[in-house]
């Protein structure tokens, strides 16, 4: 298999800045929960203005792809980052939670346009037989930038003591990251993928023809569920450490070892794509995120935390399998797939209000059962990809068939 390294190099650092604004989330959610005395539930309103987005955009941003081509919505997508950065500015001046949520929203716009186009761009940068591995290794480069937010993230908010929350200095901080991101990719050439331009279609319609290719059909609830497992997982880990008796700096910690971990197993996973089927991989992590989540619900305070952690190990390779899994061989309906894949995002909005009305109601330790649901069902998919027959078997294809226009 070969690689475009350059450009595979480029997205992987985008990725990097991805990472961070998707972490963020999870230390702003314990914070604005304090700050603005709000409920599970409410706090959880962080994660649905971050994910509610991936219901609006994606099919507009198919049609921008087809009209634009990959690089240009990809370069567009790190200045609404950039926007959405710097509306936390405000938001921390006027004591905002809805300029907050608005921040959210508008970086998360960006965040959707990455993930319609960067993926399926990925997979473009070599060969087809190399899809999976590079779908991998640059999400891996997200793990690396959530592996290093929680402790940077609560030193830039905190300063050197736990007082006044300065949630903007670190959205500060990562605005020049994606401006130089943005100035990287105008300086280096990169290839630029163009689909044919997209008929105009109903998302309806889309989704009948998805029928078509049963591992995008399947794969489409599939990512619904994933995205809320993750969202959940993340989002409550700060409050339920400190629940547990550990103090905030310690959970920060805690959370960084779960990012750490989850990087190592994305890069670990990428090498065994080589050697194991990617449906049959995602059975095997799915199955140990169950027992992770079985000792998070039941284990008690000197176990669970650390099943904590090792869930962001088993969880590494789960978004970018799925999604390779699901656009397998689709060829002209590859960016038609990639936008229902990402309208399935929206489950991360949809499942932590879920766990917040447990957590509220029956204790934040029982709340973790609506994410181990979720991966039950991502297991499930793995079950039916990785041991039964793909429809590249049966047609006696190789590799995945993600090409260029």
């Amino acid at each position: 298999m070969k690689h475009d390294k350059i450009p595979v190099a480029l997205i992987s650092t985008m990725f990097l800045t991805i990472g961070v604004m998707f972490c963020m989330n999870d230390i702003l959610l314990p914070i604005v929960k304090e700050v603005f005395s709000l409920t599970y539930v409410e706090a959880t309103f962080i994660q649905m203005s971050f994910y509610v987005v991936y219901i609006i955009w994606p099919l507009l941003i198919t049609r921008t792809i087809g009209q634009y081509g990959y690089k240009r919505n990809i370069i567009a997508a790190m200045v609404i980052c950039l926007a959405g950065c710097i509306l936390f500015v405000p938001a921390y001046f006027a004591g905002s939670y809805l300029l907050i949520l608005l921040g959210v929203f508008t970086i998360s716009t960006g965040v959707t346009v990455v993930n319609v186009a960067a993926n399926p761009y990925a997979a473009l940068l070599g060969t087809p037989d190399g899809a999976h591995v590079r779908l991998n290794f640059v999400q891996a480069f997200s793990r690396v930038g959530y592996a290093a937010t929680p402790l940077v993230a609560s030193m830039l908010i905190y300063g050197t003591s736990a007082g006044d929350a300065q949630i903007h200095i670190p959205y500060l901080v990562l605005a020049g990251l994606i401006f130089l991101v943005i100035i990287a990719m105008f300086v280096f050439r990169m290839p630029d993928f163009k689909p044919a331009p997209a008929e105009k279609i109903s998302v309806i319609a889309i989704f009948k023809k998805s029928r078509d290719y049963p591992q995008l059909f399947y794969g489409i609830p599939t990512m619904f569920f994933y995205v809320g497992a993750e969202a959940c997982t993340a989002g409550f880990f700060i409050s339920y450490v400190t629940t547990h008796g550990y103090d905030q700096e310690t959970a920060a910690t805690f959370l960084t070892f779960y990012y750490v971990l989850a990087a190592f197993f994305a890069l670990l996973g990428a090498l065994l794509l080589k050697v194991i089927r990617a449906g049959t991989l995602l059975a095997i992590f799915g199955g140990g995120m169950l027992l992770c989540y079985s000792l998070v619900i039941w284990g008690g305070a000197d176990i669970a935390p650390f099943a904590l952690i090792g869930l962001g190990g088993f969880l590494s390779i789960m978004f970018p399998t799925v999604f390779g899994l699901a656009i397998e061989n689709l060829t002209e309906f590859t960016e038609k797939g990639s936008a229902l894949l990402n309208f399935a995002i929206v489950g991360g909005a949809v499942f932590p209000p879920l766990q917040g009305i447990i957590a509220d109601n029956s204790g934040i330790d029982l709340s973790y059962i609506v994410p181990a649901f979720c991966v039950a069902v991502v297991t499930a998919y793995g079950v039916y990809t990785g041991f039964g027959k793909s429809k590249a078997e049966k047609q006696n294809l190789e590799g995945v068939g993600v090409v260029g226009p």
